[in-house]
């Protein structure tokens, strides 16, 4: 596995060197320009923690992290707090990521459609973008031929440093099926390429396949798995995210001692926030459950809502997890003129497929999370809309 030349491993200066070897000894030494004030009696009562500097998150943190993953199945062997890093989103850890693996000018294949974020935090960190399309027949797969082709091309092949897998994807809410998941891991292992897993939606399961499974834990090639409470807990003002680290053992060792460095530089998640954790993690399974709930019964009210239209123009896309769903509207609807026209006449808006990079026209992506009765209200407005404009 080959990481980006931006992380400084070079060997540390003789002090440093004999100060790790005294720490690995158990020794503890004092420190003539200890600056941190709490160890002074200086912290303030509201924040009485002594500040600790973990790189990775505070310890205690991970631990009840790795414990609560472990217990709630997410992998098959227990979760190792060493190999996790808590941090304050995903979106830190896809940036934390890209600087591990990518120089400026490399890549990584994110899929399409596919949410725009992937691609704006990689313009930040000076990398590129290359999409890799899902195709659509009745369910939405990854297409391994084009990844194939993608990887092997003589002149972008050699810049792609990861590959992007959304577990499952936004807006399309399709899982890496077992069959794609294998071959993938044999080209990325082929191709010596890192694995980004975004598994946030894994728990809104809403009509599967048999056989999806998370990337979380995988051995086969190095792999980075995302998660958070933002949509665990469906709270994205809990700014909490985490990246489990897993694959052969050489290459998780030479990736953690490198990323070590970038956490530190960018310094853990904060003793504040980090001790509600355990609490948050205990509140997880219920709240999960909840929200799992209204989005599977705001799906099966979409679907009585749709049949019951007596023009049918408007149908919805398999959705296998996730909270979005994509509605099919007729292509000679101009998307923008879609959502235009709902602005004016519901004092709606929405996100139409060419946001997402869908190849053609005539998609809508829609939320579960609504009220049911603001929900059936918003596809109302949809398919009234529709209509209107068809009439």
């Amino acid at each position: 596995m080959r990481f980006s030349s931006r992380v400084d491993i070079s060997a540390p200066n003789p002090i440093a060197a004999a100060e790790a070897a005294c720490k690995r000894c158990g020794v503890t030494l004092g420190k003539l320009n200890d600056s941190n004030p709490t160890r002074h009696g200086l912290a303030p009562a509201l924040v009485p923690e002594i500040y600790t500097a973990d790189p990775r998150g505070p310890r205690a943190a991970r631990e009840a992290l790795a414990a609560f993953l472990t217990r709630d199945g997410q992998q098959e062997h227990a979760v190792d707090p060493d190999r996790l890093y808590i941090l304050s989103s995903t979106s830190e850890a896809y940036s934390w990521l890209m600087k591990l693996l990518c120089d400026a000018g490399d890549a990584v294949l994110a899929p399409k459609p596919g949410y725009p974020l992937i691609e704006s935090i990689a313009r930040l960190e000076c990398v590129d973008a290359i999409e890799y399309q899902l195709q659509f027949d009745g369910s939405w797969m990854i297409d391994i031929a084009e990844l194939e082709s993608l990887l092997s091309d003589p002149v972008n092949g050699k810049r792609i440093r990861a590959l992007v897998l959304i577990n499952p994807n936004n807006p399309t809410g399709s899982y890496v099926k077992p069959a794609e998941r294998q071959r993938i891991i044999d080209l990325c292992r082929a191709h010596d390429i890192a694995i980004i897993a975004d598994e946030v939606f894994y728990d809104y399961s809403l009509e599967p396949f048999d056989g999806n499974a998370r990337l979380a834990g995988e051995t086969g090639v190095l792999t980075f798995a995302l998660d958070g409470f933002s949509k665990m807990l469906a709270a994205p003002h809990a700014k909490v995210g985490w990246i489990y680290v897993s694959g052969p053992d050489d290459d998780v060792v030479e990736a953690q001692r490198r990323l070590d460095v970038i956490a530190d530089d960018y310094l853990p998640m904060s003793d504040i926030i980090a001790r509600d954790i355990p609490a948050l993690l205990d509140a997880a399974s219920e709240q999960t459950a909840h929200v799992q709930q209204r989005v599977r019964g705001n799906l099966a009210l979409l679907h009585q809502l749709l049949d019951a239209d007596q023009y049918g123009l408007v149908s919805v896309l398999r959705a296998e997890g996730g909270w979005n769903v994509l509605l099919r509207v007729p292509s000679v609807i101009d998307e923008n003129e879609l959502v235009l026209t709902m602005i004016n006449r519901h004092q709606l808006t929405g996100q139409p497929g060419y946001f997402f990079d869908m190849t053609s026209n005539g998609y809508l992506a829609i939320s579960l999370l609504p009220e049911p009765d603001e929900f059936a209200s918003n596809v109302q407005a949809i398919l009234d809309t529709v209509n209107t404009l068809l009439s």
